[in-house]
């Protein structure tokens, strides 16, 4: 552990540090699915489509706005989010059908200090539990750490959204804690769960998606061979 000239632990030295770019809506291309830019004329009536297929709107009950009452409300909606520069949001877009299916975005971003966090990730029904919303995620995180240079990658999540949760584990994050009674939305307090992955983590848990989303790890009926858990790199005793 470093010391200072007193005697006092500090953390380890950051050299030849220079703020990271801020992302751009530059597209990000996989295999199963792509992001590009949410644009309202492009992909408004796709999402309206694919969150339709919620009608309760179950999917909008932990993210800040929706569910929407009226398609004006909804193309205001997307009108909106698709101007701001932080969140700034993507369009998940289906390699097979080409139409958007789902919506994810960065936000808080720090490039100072090189910190970024992935949220607003509303996953239709047309892409949950499927390799598209796996590949998605994995597309941010590429972006975040091998093109831009980023140092810690965040996910937050309302504590009590167990299947969020459940996501951040599987995706690799570390769970950080909770933050009691953070932020308030939708007229309830919200305990916030913190997760996170770093840079060191990064080449262990890319190496992890490559091999799940491989196309040898599926068989003829698309189901997946091994769990993306049981694709991790082996850690050295």
């Amino acid at each position: 552990m470093r010391q200072n000239e007193f005697g006092q632990p500090i953390g380890m030295a950051v050299e030849n540090w220079t703020p990271r770019p801020f992302p751009s809506l530059k597209p990000m291309q996989g295999q199963y699915c792509s992001l590009e830019g949410l644009c309202p004329r492009k992909h408004g009536d796709q999402l309206f489509d694919a969150f339709g297929a919620d009608p309760e709107g179950r999917n909008w009950t932990y993210l800040f706005d929706g569910p929407f009452d009226t398609r004006v409300d909804f193309d205001a909606w997307v009108e909106r989010v698709s101007k701001t520069s932080d969140p700034l949001f993507y369009a998940i877009i289906d390699a097979k059908t080409e139409r958007a299916v789902g919506v994810a975005s960065f936000m808080r971003i720090d490039p100072v200090t090189g910190v970024i966090e992935v949220g607003n990730i509303h996953f239709s029904s047309l892409l949950q539990k499927t390799p598209l919303a796996t590949e998605a995620m994995f597309l941010m995180m590429r972006r975040a750490f091998d093109e831009l240079g980023y140092r810690r990658y965040e996910w937050k999540c309302d504590s009590l959204n167990a299947p969020s949760r459940k996501a951040a584990a599987r995706f690799g994050f570390t769970f950080e804690g909770i933050f009691r009674k953070a932020i308030m939305y939708k007229g309830r307090s919200r305990d916030t769960a913190w997760f996170s992955i770093i840079d060191s983590e990064w080449p262990a848990i890319k190496a992890m998606f490559e091999t799940w989303l491989d196309a040898s790890n599926f068989d003829e009926n698309g189901k997946q061979k091994n769990t993306l858990q049981e694709c991790a790199p082996e850690r050295a005793e």
